[in-house]
């Protein structure tokens, strides 16, 4: 179990990671979600012990990554977005010093790079350089050295960047078959990739957390949101008139469409279906309906409404601060 409390970093006024508190359990797959400068590549450097924190604290299996770091290290396995790999060497070369500088007994590293390899199947390529290696293949020897060890957690950042769409699924596979021995955390700013691996999912944005929940729990927040696309024959003031009364909506949009045609993006209040009192009411206005069909919306979209929430929400706090104590806090913290 790892756990994250009011995680802080900070460069001069800027914060990089800004009061996460977070608890992974054992067992899972958590997915870090944010688009570039969420603070997810700041957060797993923390957690591995590669940065310090500002404030807060970080503890593995109950190690404290500060007080007690070789303990809270050995726990974990990390492979970074550019995996750490030396060309010149032979793979099986790479993991013998990768299994040197983690200190496995050398009777026992024979046998722990050999199951590194058949985990992520790379056995077929233990004499080549990792030069001649293709990008998928280089990903794997990271990975490979990230299990050596067996440590309890796997930390990958950005694992499946570069990679092509084949080199996309099987790394993929990879992610789930080692799920059973190991708790894994992995980054992305591609919600697809999360959604298809991760038990659990935590949108960062502005280095602070603003969603974490399931797949599932994403998906139902997806259908809370939903809303209808309509085309009528008709103009665009009765329309507007008719939408207007329908205590059902909460809000819509009126678009352009063909000449006698009107469309409107309709979005419905929480837990109300419109489309029957839509029905009777274009009726009577004697409005024939063209097309009437939901819409939801996309995890992109749920992804972006957060984080575009969460920016406007730290412009308000900077343009509303005080500029005497944030000059204290600076000074406070030199």
């Amino acid at each position: 179990m790892i756990e994250v409390s009011h995680l802080t970093k900070k460069y001069g006024a800027n914060y990089a990671v800004n009061d996460l508190s977070v608890t992974i359990e054992d067992g899972r797959i958590y997915g870090f979600l944010g688009p570039n400068g969420a603070g997810k590549s700041t957060t797993m450097n923390i957690i591995t012990g590669y940065l310090a924190p500002t404030f807060g604290t970080v503890k593995v299996n109950g190690h404290d990554i500060l007080k007690e770091p070789e303990a809270a290290k050995k726990e974990i396995g990390y492979l970074p977005e550019i995996p750490p790999l030396y060309p010149e060497m032979t793979v099986e070369e790479y993991l013998q010093f990768a299994a040197r500088l983690k200190r496995i007994p050398s009777g026992a590293g024979k046998a722990a790079i050999a199951a590194a390899m058949d985990a992520v199947q790379l056995s077929g390529v233990q004499k080549k350089l990792i030069a001649n290696l293709s990008k998928g293949f280089k990903q794997r020897v990271g990975l490979a050295q990230a299990l050596l060890g067996d440590p309890k957690v796997i930390i990958l950042d950005e694992p499946t960047v570069g990679l092509d769409p084949k080199q996309v699924l099987e790394m993929r596979q990879l992610i789930l078959s080692l799920k059973e021995k190991h708790t894994m955390i992995l980054s992305s700013h591609i919600l697809s990739e999360v959604s298809a691996v991760c038990d659990q999912i935590l949108i960062l944005s502005q280095g602070r957390l603003v969603a974490a929940d399931t797949p599932q729990g994403l998906q139902e927040k997806m259908e809370e949101t939903s809303s209808l696309e309509l085309t009528v024959q008709g103009s665009k003031e009765p329309l507007v008139h008719l939408l207007e009364r329908l205590d059902g909506i909460e809000r819509f949009e009126i678009r352009e469409s063909q000449p006698g045609e009107v469309s409107a993006v309709i979005r419905e209040k929480k837990g109300q279906d419109v489309r029957p009192d839509l029905f009777f009411s274009l009726a009577q206005y004697r409005m024939p309906i063209l097309s009437l069909q939901r819409v939801r919306e996309s995890l992109e979209d749920i992804f972006l409404q957060l984080t575009q929430e969460t920016e406007i929400e730290m412009s308000e706090e900077t343009e509303t601060s005080d500029p005497v104590k944030e000059e204290e806090d600076n000074d406070g913290n030199l």
